[in-house]
This record gives structure tokens, C-alpha cells and sequence, in this order.
């Protein structure tokens, strides 16, 4: 499917054009967003002169953005990198609207989805060459949703590095589909996270398509370059300039994007391996007995000179202990991969030519059996040549780039590049009943609650003290051996209590906690807002203090309890006068009923099940709760406390 422009509204646009002049909007580098693009990018900030950053987005420069993670992608050097989008470098989907994941329309800032200016972010550096050296290194890598589709024609975004020695004259390199550095799709663990694991939503994914970030058969909608090492020739002394520029190619709707990290000078001409390696569990999420694993690795020659095919393996890799090798599933871009069955051994024999990288895949299935919480841990290395004397004499360690433990592990000064790919074995059946009774070793006296099962923490609360509390207690408590306290006023904010149950495999059904209030003397309120990850709401309790006239000015403010409902609030009763909630313990039960209703339920210790009522909730599902926000709109003097004992969920298998 092509990318067409109608013949008339080329002529409108030309017409426009003619009588219009767009400029770029610009700003230094040095005062983008309180972050410096350029210092994110240099090994060594002292080399830096000047910079200077402009991209189309009038709105305030979201084409690029200084990051330490996104997804797989971890910096090469230091604690950051650069992005460079021709869309939203902000938004993790790079997508019409930001939308998650939404279509392949992607952003466009200027001259519409196919007029001019193509979108555009361009960085300009000068810098100083250190004594002694002769080249420019860096390291970067290419993404796109041109991939494959558009491979060969003129829709064709590209990455151009371009630096201009006084000594050497201008070298420039050109990174786009049409050339030979894609090597990753959607479907490698690589591109997790990145905003670019996106695949078509029907079965024909050429031209545009909706798209969504789960992997199916449909075919994989976007592609990348493996990191990719570049060098350029320098002399010492001299003032280079350094231009990176990223650019829509014959449209402006489908995004690209650039990382870009380790900018440095070097002495010398050099072949230089990098090794990155992830896994994915076929099955989905918990890792489990019989599970496949899938392990891919992307082999980097990132210097200038070729690794040849010497004598004996470039690459190996022992199967992980409590797994076996699935038959005829070791794949590979290039060379020759085999399994030996002796060794337990995945050996690749090949050449990687210099500034060029090969894809490996294979896959493993865990032993039954395998105890729980056992690491499966694994990490193969490449054998290659260092100073092309025809001998494999150095080594490089495949690494997680999810992963930094801190720990140097092969000498070499860094952390985090060398750590083995590592998943936890889960081997217990999932929970139908999890309860937090405030009690346990993670619960802090005075500080937070937390509660795990079989090492899987699903349930964690913020911590507020001082003169709001919001903290485990030890002091009063109903069912249990401690209670948590809630002490809030408005100036408190809102604090949290947290939930992941995706681990499981396993959704919400029931949610129940048994409190105890009392009266109050002045005006109150809590809220209690249930919501989802992205904090949409599912449902919201209040317990407000109502002034009762007749009664002791010291507890004048009797509670009330209620549940929002889209048209308004409904109480929930006591079997108190008027519904509300004397001095006692009370039990508060929410049952999922349906995807749009839930059934809530008032219980008093030795009366039992004093109201029973059924709402519509406020938009999203029962079955999505990641959180409890609690909050306060009024600031007493003297601030009601209640407490909270025995929390319990229930679970169901995810429908």
C-alpha cells in the first residue's frame, strides 16, 4: 500500500509555500528544559564548546528529551542519553495523539501529515579534539514504524551524523530502513518498552494500520537498527562541528526515532564488540515450571574494522541450569548457529563486518519441578579479535540491559553492562485469598505497610507522619495483632495504598477491610478514590463527619458513610439512627458485579450486615484496581483518626 498525496493538494500546498516562510524554532542546547542535550551525549563534557538544538515543535522542543531508561534502552556511558524524535519524544508510543498504542498516523508539527517542512530536530555541537586524538566515536540506534513496510521507497526517515574536521574535511553516515543496519523488529525483547514493539491489529499489516503493543501473528509494525558504533576522523587540537539531524522523508506521519549516547574521542582505529542480550516468557506472565523462554542477543561490532570468521565459535552460550534446549528453535541473521547437545552449548560461527550487527535467537523450556523463587540465570559471550591477527583473544559478556546491579563483573570499570539475564522460577499455585493483617515482618511500626506472597509483594503503602499519620499502628487493633492508622487533613495529600495482582495471573473480585471511628468535634472528611494504573476512576468511598444538633460540642460530628455513584452519592448505613457510624468496628466488603457494578456492603461486629447496596461505578472496571488514594478536603485542629485491621482480596482468574 502506498503513501498517497492527492496531485491538488500538492499545487494548494506549493501555492502556500511560495508566499509563506517557515523557519525552525530554535534554542541552545545548554537551556532546553533545564536539561543540556549535548553534556548527556559527551563522555567528556570538557570538550564542549558550544551547542545548539531546533527542532518544528513551536510548542516547546518535545522532539528530543534526556532520559536514563526507557524500556530495554539503558545509556552506553554515564547515567543518561539523548532522544531524538520526529514525533514526541515524551510519549513512549510514538502514535497519533500519544495514544497507546492507536495508529501509525504519528505526530506531525508542521505542514500537516504529508506537506513541508518535514518534522525535524537537529543538534549542532562544537568541540575541542582532546591531544593524541584522531577519531570521534558514538553510539546510536535507529527506530522506526517505516519498518517494513516502506523499505525501498521514498518514505524513508533517516538519521544523519555529520562532522565537519577543519583537517579531515566532512564525513557524514546516513542510518535509514533502506539500509543494511535493521536487524530488530517488534517481536525482539530488545525493542520492549521503546514504543516501537508495535504490531498491526489485522492480518494485513502493510500500509497504515491500527496498531497495539501485545506480539500476534498479524505481523510486526515497526523495526530498529541494532546499537549501532560510528567514528569520524579528527585531528587534535582542532575545533570540530558535530550535526545530528533527524527527518521525516516524503511525509510527515510516520515517527522515527534516534537514541544517542556515548560521544567520545579515541586515538585510534578499532574493531569493538558490544553485546546485549533479553528474555521473554512465550507463555506470559508468571515465569513457570514448563515455561519457554526466549533469549535474544544482538552482537554490535560498533568499530571500524571487521571481525572475521577466526578459528573456533564467535559466540557461546551454556543453557541455564533447570532448562533444556528446545529443538531446531537457534536462529540467526547471519554465520552458522548450532546446539551441542555434549556442551549444552548455543555456538555461532561467523563475521561481523565493521559498524554492523547480527540477531540471535533460541529458546529454552524450564524443568518441571524446579523449586521456587530458583534463578534462572544465563549469559553467553562472544569470543572475538582485537588486533585482526586472524585469533579470537578477547572476550565480551552478553548483558540485561534492564538490569544494573552495581557490580563490576568482568573489570572492565562499568556496571550494569555485563549483568546475565535472570528470571525467578514461580511454582506455587496462584492465590485466591490474600490478606495484610499489618502484622508481618515488612510491616513497619510507625511506617509503611507491605505484604508479599511467595516473595511476589502485592500490596505497598506510602508512609505519611508528623502531624498526619498514615502509618502502621501498634497501639489499637480488632482481629489482628496491629492496625494501620489514618490521621489525615487536607495539607496531608494523598497517600497510597498500592497493588499488583498481574502476577498472579489473577484479577480482583472482593475487597475488604474492617475499621473503627468515633465522633468528631469539627467538620471532616476522608476519601477513599479507588483507581487504575493510569489513575481513572473505578469507584470512590467518603466517611464524612455531619454536625448533629443536641449533642456534646465534643463529639457533635457523627459519620457518614457513602459511595459516589455516577449520579451522586449514596449512603451506605449503620443500623445506628440516621445510618451513621457510632463508636464500634465496621467491616466494608466491595464485590465486583459485572464490569460496570459492584455490590457494597456495611457489616457491624455482633450485628452483622447492616446495609447491602448495588452502583454503577465511575468508568473503569473493578477487576483494574492498581491503587487507593486517600485524601482529605478539610484542615481540623483536632483531626479524626480511624483504623483499619485485617485486610483481605479475593482473586479470580483473569476473563
Amino acid at each position: 500500500m502506498n503513501k498517497k498525496i492527492p496531485t491538488i493538494g500538492i499545487v494548494f500546498l506549493q501555492v502556500i509555500l511560495a508566499f509563506v516562510a517557515i523557519t525552525p524554532n530554535t534554542v541552545q542546547a545548554g537551556s532546553y528544559d533545564g536539561y543540556d542535550l549535548a553534556v548527556a551525549l559527551l563522555a567528556d563534557p570538557s570538550a564542549l564548546i558550544s551547542s545548539q538544538y531546533w527542532d518544528r515543535d513551536a510548542a516547546g522542543h518535545r522532539q528530543s528529551m534526556v532520559l536514563s531508561s526507557r524500556g530495554n534502552l539503558i545509556p552506553t556511558d554515564g547515567s543518561s542519553f539523548a532522544i531524538f524524535s520526529t514525533g514526541r519524544a515524551d510519549l513512549v508510543y510514538a502514535t497519533s495523539n500519544g495514544l497507546c498504542p492507536g495508529s501509525e498516523r504519528g505526530n506531525w508539527f508542521q505542514g500537516g501529515q504529508y506537506g513541508t517542512p518535514r518534522d525535524e530536530a537537529n543538534l549542532q555541537m562544537q568541540l575541542l579534539v582532546p591531544a593524541y586524538m584522531h577519531y570521534l566515536y558514538y553510539d546510536t540506534q535507529f527506530f522506526t514504524v517505516e519498518y517494513p513496510d516502506y523499505i525501498g521507497t521514498q518514505y524513508n526517515d533517516q538519521l544523519t551524523i555529520t562532522v565537519n574536521s577543519p583537517s579531515k574535511g566532512v564525513s557524514s553516515y546516513i542510518i535509514n530502513v533502506n539500509g543494511g543496519d535493521f536487524v530488530l523488529n517488534a517481536r525482539d525483547t530488545a525493542l520492549l518498552g521503546t514504543g516501537y514493539n508495535l504490531f498491526s491489529q489485522d492480518n494485513a499489516p502493510s500500509g497504515v494500520d491500527w496498531l497495539q503493543s501485545t506480539p500476534n501473528t498479524n505481523g510486526a509494525d515497526a523495526g530498529a537498527s541494532a546499537l549501532i558504533g560510528r567514528e569520524h576522523p579528527v585531528s587534535p587540537g582542532e575545533i570540530i562541528t558535530l550535526t545530528i539531524d533527524l527527518k521525516d522523508e516524503g511525509d510527515n506521519q510516520f515517527d522515527s526515532m534516534a537514541f544517542f549516547d556515548n560521544l567520545r574521542f579515541s586515538g585510534y582505529a578499532r574493531t569493538q564488540i558490544m553485546a546485549r542480550k533479553t528474555v521473554t516468557d512465550l507463555n506470559g506472565n508468571l515465569v513457570e515450571c514448563e515455561d519457554i523462554l526466549e533469549y535474544s542477543i544482538t552482537i554490535s561490532n560498533i568499530g571500524t574494522a571487521n571481525q572475521k570468521n577466526n578459528p573456533g565459535p564467535e559466540f557461546e552460550d551454556v543453557i541455564p541450569a533447570n532448562s533444556q534446549y528446545v529443538a531446531g528453535s537457534a536462529t540467526a541473521g547471519s554465520g552458522t548457529i548450532t546446539y551441542d547437545s555434549g556442551t549444552k552449548k548455543i555456538q555461532w560461527d561467523g563475521s561481523i563486518a565493521a559498524q554492523s550487527s547480527i540477531a540471535l535467537n533460541f529458546m529454552v523450556t524450564i524443568n518441571t519441578g524446579v523449586v521456587n523463587n530458583t534463578k534462572i540465570s544465563n549469559q553467553g559471550v562472544v569470543h572475538w579479535d582485537e588486533n585482526e591477527d586472524g585469533i579470537n583473544d578477547r572476550n565480551e559478556l552478553t548483558d540485561d540491559p534492564t538490569v544494573d546491579d552495581g557490580v563490576d563483573q568482568d573489570g572492565d570499570g562499568l556496571t550494569g553492562d555485563d549483568d546475565p539475564t535472570v528470571v525467578s522460577v514461580w511454582s506455587f499455585e496462584a492465590p485466591t485469598i490474600l490478606t495484610e493483617d499489618f502484622a508481618g515482618a515488612e510491616d513497619i511500626v510507625g511506617g509503611k505497610a507491605q505484604e508479599s506472597y511467595q516473595s511476589q509483594v502485592w500490596f505497598d503503602t506510602s508512609a505519611q507522619s508528623a502531624e498526619s499519620n498514615f502509618e502502621v499502628s501498634p497501639s489499637y487493633h480488632y482481629l489482628t495483632a496491629r492496625s494501620f492508622k489514618t490521621k489525615l487533613r487536607a495539607v496531608s495529600g494523598i497517600q497510597y495504598w498500592n497493588y499488583s495482582f498481574s502476577m498472579f495471573n489473577r484479577q480482583i473480585n472482593t475487597w475488604e477491610v474492617w475499621f473503627t471511628c468515633g465522633n468528631g468535634s469539627e467538620p471532616a472528611d476522608l476519601y477513599l478514590n479507588f483507581t487504575t494504573t493510569g489513575g481513572d476512576d473505578i469507584t470512590k468511598i467518603k466517611l464524612e463527619y455531619v454536625f448533629v444538633a443536641s449533642t456534646p460540642l465534643s463529639c457533635s460530628y457523627q459519620v457518614k458513610m457513602s459511595v459516589k455513584t455516577p449520579t451522586g452519592w449514596v449512603q451506605l448505613h449503620s443500623d445506628y439512627e440516621n445510618g451513621y457510624l457510632y463508636n464500634g468496628w465496621y467491616k466494608l466488603r466491595i464485590e465486583k458485579n459485572s464490569n460496570s457494578a459492584m455490590n457494597y456492603s456495611l457489616m457491624r461486629n455482633g450485628v452483622g450486615v447492616t446495609d447491602l447496596i448495588t452502583c454503577q461505578g465511575l468508568g473503569s472496571p473493578f477487576s483494574s484496581l492498581a491503587r487507593v488514594e486517600w485524601c482529605s478536603t478539610q484542615n481540623p485542629v483536632v483531626s479524626p483518626i480511624v483504623f483499619w485491621d485485617e485486610h483481605t482480596v479475593s482473586l479470580i482468574s483473569i476473563t
